[in-house]
């Protein structure tokens, strides 16, 4: 095991080896039994490139072996922030192939967030796109370079400046050892070794760095592939960055492509890109989350396009409001399933035969038997069926602890190994009903507002494209909710018509927001959070301002 992580008790990896969980195969073994089982039949489509099995095997091998002579090597750590076109896959399979460890990255993080990535994990390699949207990828590379400590090599993803090396042109070219048969194998890593590392998805701080191994992250993919319905004639349609645990294997692109699918990438999120998309390549799944059903379900463009070919819409990252799942169903007319999870590990999905009452309620049950999850009290005590409280779990592809973080673990995991997912839930039946965040609770005077229900009921509204509710200062009640909303294209909404919209719902009046926001963009992280506590800082500001000139 990489120095810095840890590793499961010895009695349960023999356990989760006895029990079929971990298969003892590295994630480039598996998607190489696929690649030979369907080497003819199409991996990937992008806008304007066709991507067959056998060219993804033959793309990583070659980049494998330059990567090599490059001076990468085993344990290696490489800050991997490609975009989802045709370079990800082969590239991130060809890091793995060689015993390299990719840390993902996203395309929205900047110097601030890329130089903490590098230092931290010790990084000696670097990959980017060229360019996105204006912005040079390379520009930022060569400042990371300038600051000098591990990091040598930059692959770049396009177009090269200075010393960087472009993927593009070392495919075109054969790699030193190329033909010769065997010469990546003593290369490899082993299954209980780290194969890659993904971000921790908080708000507040820098993302901590997530180690997962091969023995977990097959398990991973693949079960909650088989949960999800996924087989040899699925077509995924990938419209969030890959970079996300949630698209590449929660499930995702990998739990598509170990069967023989086909994954399908959109141009982009709109509406007007991704169901013409669904409708040419007879799309049969895609995950998405609250901010994009909401765009969706309040565009008629899906009503203009044949969506038969959908077998499930899933949504993942935060809960999806009941009516809003309702209208999914209606409108691409196919199952909605939801799915709660986190890049530490544990995954839950609603299954394609649960009942309405559950699919449409609930967020989902563990997807696999070897997951242990309780639910306590702010004094550890298990709570029964029914009671809220917070989720713990521990399982066979849930991290023990962070890398090189003492600190975040005394924080985030119990002494007898299960992570504190920090979430509000309550359990009944096995099924998990979330309730939010443990930290986006409201304390108005001692009644406990939870955001995350609010925003859900405030999330039906026509009007409404996007919210968040946040506390503010108050001298009587020490927090009160106000809601900071993003309205649809060309609609309207004051505080009393908001008000009167959330007491149809019969909603408690103590729970009701007490302020109105209207903004343009909502503050958000690498991660594609909302950046709550901005909004806390913002809407105190405006308080303290108001209160000091006296209205």
């Amino acid at each position: 095991m990489l120095e810095g992580c840890h590793s499961w008790p010895d009695e349960l990896c023999s356990l989760y080896r006895e029990k079929g969980y971990w298969e003892d195969r590295t994630i480039p073994e598996v998607i190489e039994a696929a690649i030979s089982n369907n080497s003819a039949k199409t991996a990937l489509v992008f806008p304007d490139e066709r991507v067959s099995y056998q060219a993804v095997g033959q793309m990583s091998n070659r980049l494998a072996h330059h990567f090599v002579a490059l001076g990468i090597r085993p344990r290696d750590r490489v800050v991997f922030q490609l975009d989802s076109k045709v370079f990800f896959i082969p590239t991130f399979l060809a890091m793995l192939k060689i015993g390299a460890i990719p840390v993902l990255a996203l395309p929205s993080h900047r110097d601030h967030e890329i130089e903490h990535f590098i230092a931290f994990s010790g990084a000696t390699a670097y990959v980017i796109p060229d360019e996105i949207n204006g912005f040079d990828f390379r520009e930022m590379a060569t400042r990371m370079q300038s600051k000098g400590g591990s990091l040598k090599t930059v692959l770049v993803a396009g177009e090269v400046s200075g010393d960087h090396i472009s993927i593009p042109k070392l495919l075109q070219e054969a790699a030193p050892g190329e033909g010769q048969d065997g010469l990546l194998d003593h290369l490899q890593s082993a299954p209980d070794d780290v194969a890659l590392m993904l971000l921790s998805g908080g708000t507040t701080a820098i993302p901590k760095l997530i180690p997962r191994t091969h023995n977990d992250y097959v398990y991973n993919f693949k079960q909650s592939g088989a949960v999800a319905g996924f087989d040899t004639s699925t077509v995924f349609l990938a419209v969030l960055p890959l970079a996300h645990n949630y698209t590449l294997a929660s499930p995702g692109v990998l739990s598509v492509l170990e069967l023989g699918g086909q994954v399908v990438f959109s141009p982009s999120n709109k509406p007007e890109d991704v169901f013409p998309c669904v409708e040419r390549h007879k799309v049969t799944n895609i995950n998405a989350a609250v901010p994009l059903f909401n765009l969706w379900l309040n565009s008629d463009i899906p009503a203009k396009h044949d969506l038969s070919s959908l077998r499930a819409v899933m949504n993942g990252g935060a809960r999806l409001a009941p009516k809003l799942r309702r209208r999914a169903e209606a409108t691409f007319g196919c199952r909605f399933l939801e799915s709660f999870g986190t890049g530490e590990g544990l995954l839950m999905q609603t299954r394609l035969d649960d009942s309405d009452d559950i699919r449409m309620n609930s967020s989902g049950k563990p997807v696999s038997p070897g997951d242990e999850i309780k639910v306590v009290d702010e004094a550890g005590n298990e709570l029964p069926d029914g009671e809220t409280g917070e989720l713990l779990v521990r399982g066979p592809y849930t991290i023990r602890g962070y890398y090189n973080s003492p600190e975040n673990d005394k924080k985030a995991f119990t002494t007898d190994g299960y992570y504190r997912m920090g979430d509000t839930v309550y359990q009944v039946d096995g099924y998990i009903y979330a309730e939010g965040r443990k930290k986006d609770l409201i304390n108005r005077g001692g009644e406990k507002i939870s955001v995350e229900e609010v925003e859900n009921l405030i999330f039906a509204h026509p009007s409404v494209q996007g919210v968040a509710i946040v506390a503010m200062p108050d001298p009587v009640f020490g927090e009160k909710a106000c809601a900071y909303v993003k309205l649809c294209s060309d609609t309207q909404l004051n505080f009393e018509q908001l008000q009167d919209f959330l007491l149809k719902s019969k909603i408690a009046k103590f729970k009701l927001p007490e302020r109105l926001e209207i903004i343009d963009e909502f503050p958000i992280s690498p991660a594609g959070k909302i950046l709550r506590k901005e909004l806390r800082e913002r809407i105190s500001k405006v308080i303290s301002m108001e209160s000091s000139e006296g209205k």
